[in-house]
């Protein structure tokens, strides 16, 4: 009898061991991917966005959008800008999709209208259009491309015409006529490094100046306790909202502050960023024992407004690696992961302090792929491997059409949307692959990327 006691107390043992380890391997650190495993998740990222761009060729081949649902093409102003072969095209070629980059580019080259009679805003045009031509200007070096970037610039730059130099929200690309004086601080603030960029590829430095000095312009109208707000009027220069965040509409200004100084190695830049930073960190950012959040304030008085946090307040996690500061980058990562795993898709926006949603729709945004990115270059923890793996799963199940890819109107019932916008191609599978392919694919160190995912090749500038 006391040889059965033993073996069942053996057995029991040996269960609960292998019980607790299963446990512990679910929520202990994830196992690295080897070298094989990663490739084939870069293959698998690949095979979609092949998958996807052979459904535009198909649907929508020469207009800005496909609509996926529908299968209808869509042009942002009536007519054609070429918006996703040019916001796909770096992605391609870092894909090493050659015969869909080159037939691309041709279109590109060939068929890209500048001159019409549209208005156009400000921040979109330039961060995509603007932005990948001189991308794939220095991936592929056909002058054409330079050529045409160099003409956007012309056509965009009487928006700068204001009297205070930040620029008006819309520009007719025929006439240069302008309007939208409400503007916000991402708008306004998120235009040098392609104006820098393009200045230092034409040698014209009017486009630095002028976007350099929207940016100042701005930073000079910050409160007194450091922050901006979420609404300004370019040609007075008052606030008409005051809400201070990260989010959307003030989220690419901090960006640029910091990647303008390390692109172009401008020390005003790097104060003006380093300012920034401790104002955000002072009144935004929230430390809660779920976690780090940073949620909304006063611009004027620090105090907290909201406890919002969302899909485009996840970029900054990167932001903050970039800036040295990888340990708040992983905490704040942490909690953008739990607002993905929220619904098994990320929200466009929750409140934190009670952990409900109030946006439900997704719309195939890519910044917390790009976090991962940047966190998992930096320390190399196989746990952002896992969560990269997590994202691909979820978009593959939930987002993936007959023969692309649609965002989500409610991350709960995970109804599908009929929208597939250009930075689907140039950001969100452009990180997601990045990712897992080896880093001599893109080094990192070379380039610093617009806030449109499109990689500039740094200058000899701060590191």
């Amino acid at each position: 009898m006391r040889f059965v006691r033993v073996f069942v107390a053996a057995v029991m043992v040996l269960f609960l061991s292998k019980h607790v380890f299963a446990q512990s391997a679910d929520s202990a650190v994830p196992r690295a991917m080897t070298t094989t495993e990663k490739a084939a998740m870069a293959e698998k990222v690949k095979a979609e966005a092949l998958r996807s761009w052979e459904a535009y060729k198909k649907y929508a081949w020469g207009h800005d959008e496909l609509h996926p649902l529908s299968k209808k093409p869509f042009d942002w102003y009536g007519s054609t800008l070429l918006m996703t072969p040019i916001d796909a095209l770096d992605t391609l070629t870092v894909m090493g999709l050659k015969p869909q980059a080159d037939e691309a580019r041709t279109l590109i080259d060939t068929k890209l209208n500048l001159d019409q009679d549209i208005y156009v805003k400000d921040f979109e045009i330039t961060i995509r259009l603007l932005g990948a031509l001189l991308s794939n200007y220095e991936l592929t070096g056909d002058k054409r491309l330079l050529e045409l970037a160099d003409e956007l610039g012309r056509r965009m730059l009487p928006m700068f015409n204001s009297p205070t130099g930040m620029p008006y929200e819309y520009v007719n690309l025929h006439t240069g006529a302008v309007r939208g004086t409400k503007s916000n601080p991402a708008e306004i603030g998120s235009l040098l490094i392609e104006y820098g960029m393009l200045a230092r590829h034409t040698g014209k430095q009017e486009y630095y100046d002028k976007a350099k000095r929207a940016l100042v312009e701005l930073y000079k109208r910050r409160s007194p306790i450091g922050l901006v707000g979420s609404e300004i009027d370019v040609e007075t220069g008052k606030w008409s909202d005051p809400t201070a965040g990260i989010m959307g509409g003030i989220d690419s200004y901090y960006e640029y502050l910091l990647k303008a100084a390390i692109l172009f190695g401008d020390q005003d830049c790097a104060k003006m960023w380093r300012d920034s930073e401790t104002a955000i960190d002072k009144y935004l950012a929230d430390r809660r024992p779920d976690g780090l959040w940073y949620g909304y304030a006063d611009m004027n008085t620090g105090a907290r407004t909201h406890t919002f946090y969302g899909s485009l307040d996840a970029f900054f996690p990167a932001v903050l690696v970039l800036g040295g500061d990888a340990r708040q980058a992983a905490d704040l990562q942490d909690s953008s992961y739990k607002m993905w795993n929220l619904a098994g898709v990320e929200p466009e926006q929750l409140d934190y302090a009670k952990m409900q949603i109030t946006a439900a729709n997704y719309e195939l945004r890519p910044e917390i792929i790009e976090s991962t990115y940047y966190l998992y270059h930096s320390t190399h923890d196989a746990k952002y491997l896992a969560m990269g793996q997590t994202y691909f799963d979820a978009l593959h199940k939930y987002c993936r059409t007959d023969e692309a890819y649609a965002a989500l109107a409610d991350v709960r019932t995970k109804k599908q949307k009929d929208s597939m916008e250009s930075f689907f191609f140039a950001e969100t599978l452009k990180y997601l692959y990045l990712l897992f392919a080896p880093e001599s694919t893109l080094p990192f160190d070379s380039v610093i990327f617009n806030t449109e995912a499109h990689p500039m090749q740094r200058s000899a500038g701060l590191k």
